[in-house]
């Protein structure tokens, strides 16, 4: 028994490619910095929004695991409820 179940785009990957779309347009937008020359301030100012980034999906991607498995533990999961019917027939 299959479940049609809509897979629903997660939060830990929405949130970061909007950010990522922010940084890209705010990257175009101090362009000027770079042509005058500010090199390390630009690519600083990137790499350290990258980072945040990268840190911002793993740390909602914890936070949705440990929801998940809080909620597995509450409710059960289905493969639970297949082995409680099976050794209730037998």
């Amino acid at each position: 028994m299959t479940t049609n179940k809509k897979s629903k785009i997660k939060r830990s990957v929405v949130f970061p490619i909007i950010m990522l779309v922010y940084l890209a347009v705010m990257a175009w937008i101090g362009r000027d910095r770079l042509e005058r020359g500010e090199y390390l301030y630009y690519f600083g100012i990137i790499g350290g929004s990258l980072l945040i980034i990268l840190l911002l999906y793993f740390s909602l991607r914890r936070k949705e695991h440990l929801q998940q498995r809080r909620e597995e533990q509450e409710y059960g999961t289905y493969s639970d409820d297949e082995d409680q019917e099976t050794s209730d027939k037998a």
